[in-house]
């Protein structure tokens, strides 16, 4: 059987029909938490967290969004869940190379972490969406993830004796509204931030045991403009480190000589300069969320950097950064591994 696969154009129009739901579903109640607001520390080499003025996130909120997070309910058919792509198991991403939705249908990118999306400037590898509550919902009503519809997600909870208690219990009296829904998985996964890693011990805490020799040499790489240059994509500064620029860059995956096969940022902008372009990916807990890129092409952290050895996918609108590092020894590549092996952090702990 031969599984349908939805365009970037397609996914993009789906999304874009919707967005006014967003906002007209808060008509019967009000989406704001009312219980008393609770803060999220932010660990060693992370800036504080941002945080709507519109959602705050409360301990009624967050623990119903964990819920939310884990239920197959959200789904046409009750077999996908937030988690199924973006698993605990697999540093809260996938390890498929393309995720799979209902009935094995198959997308075209692969599911990004969701651990420390929370600094992300904008959501999805396109950046299509604003927020983490904008986010949220396009799933839901993808025909080849969840393949449910927003209305339809509403009355199935409503349905639900113990959804209808707990979302009382968070937002108030009144209708359980898409907003509510995605206002409290967005503040679960506001929680979802990982840092303290054996680099931040090192580099910001200055214990100089917390990492080897290797990734120290490695981190130097990264940060050279004439040998690795990846921290002009992958920002570090002397405070915190977020590694990513959040900014869109063609780097040639999935490109050739005539043709770009994924548009990327190109399909929410239409400027020719985003022509292949995608989002910058932190490179926090990147050890945990193998395939690689946002086709998933790469299978592990040496394909990684041996992509760019070579210097990406020549294409009309290659970035600028990209060219070739053959000149990196064998070694110099297992260090900038060894740097990328020492940003896994502490992950946060999840009750399932």
């Amino acid at each position: 059987m031969q599984r349908r696969v939805l365009s970037p154009i397609l996914l993009l129009s789906v999304v874009a029909a919707h967005l006014l739901w967003y906002g007209a579903s808060q008509t019967a109640a009000s989406a704001r938490p009312i219980g008393k607001a609770i803060s999220i520390p932010a660990p060693l080499g992370l800036p504080p967290i941002p945080i709507p003025a519109d959602n705050p996130p409360t301990a009624e909120t967050v623990e119903l969004g964990r819920q939310l997070y884990f239920d197959p309910m959200l789904s046409s058919d009750g077999t996908v869940s937030c988690s199924t792509c973006h698993s605990p198991a697999s540093g809260m991403a996938d390890p498929k190379p393309v995720s799979e939705g209902v009935r094995s249908q198959h997308g075209t990118r692969n599911s990004p972490t969701v651990l420390n999306s929370v600094y992300y400037e904008t959501q999805f590898w396109d950046g299509r969406a604003a927020s983490l509550e904008e986010q949220a919902q396009a799933p839901i009503q993808n025909p080849v993830e969840m393949a449910h519809t927003l209305r339809g997600v509403e009355q199935k909870l409503s349905a639900d004796p113990t959804y209808v208690s707990e979302f009382k219990l968070a937002f108030g009296p009144g209708a359980i509204t898409i907003r509510r829904v995605v206002n409290a998985i967005a503040s679960f996964e506001r929680t979802m931030v990982s840092g303290n890693s054996p680099f931040d011990r090192w580099y910001y805490g200055h214990d100089e045991h917390a990492v080897s020799d290797s990734a120290k040499r490695g981190f130097d790489i990264f940060r050279d403009p004439r040998k690795g240059n990846c921290a002009s994509c992958h920002e570090v500064n002397e405070h915190y480190a977020l590694f990513t620029d959040n900014k869109f860059h063609n780097i040639g995956i999935g490109a050739s000589e005539d043709k770009v096969v994924d548009e990327g940022r190109y399909i929410v902008t239409h400027r020719d300069r985003d022509h292949g372009a995608f989002k910058t990916p932190s490179l926090r807990n990147i050890a945990l969320t193998a395939p690689y890129f946002h086709d998933g092409s790469r299978k592990t952290l040496k394909e990684t950097v041996d992509f760019y050895v070579g210097g990406g996918n020549s294409n009309p609108h290659l970035d600028k950064e990209v060219h070739a590092l053959d000149f990196l020894t064998g070694q110099e590549r297992a260090d900038l591994v060894a740097f990328m092996e020492s940003l896994t952090g502490e992950i946060p702990r999840i009750q399932r």
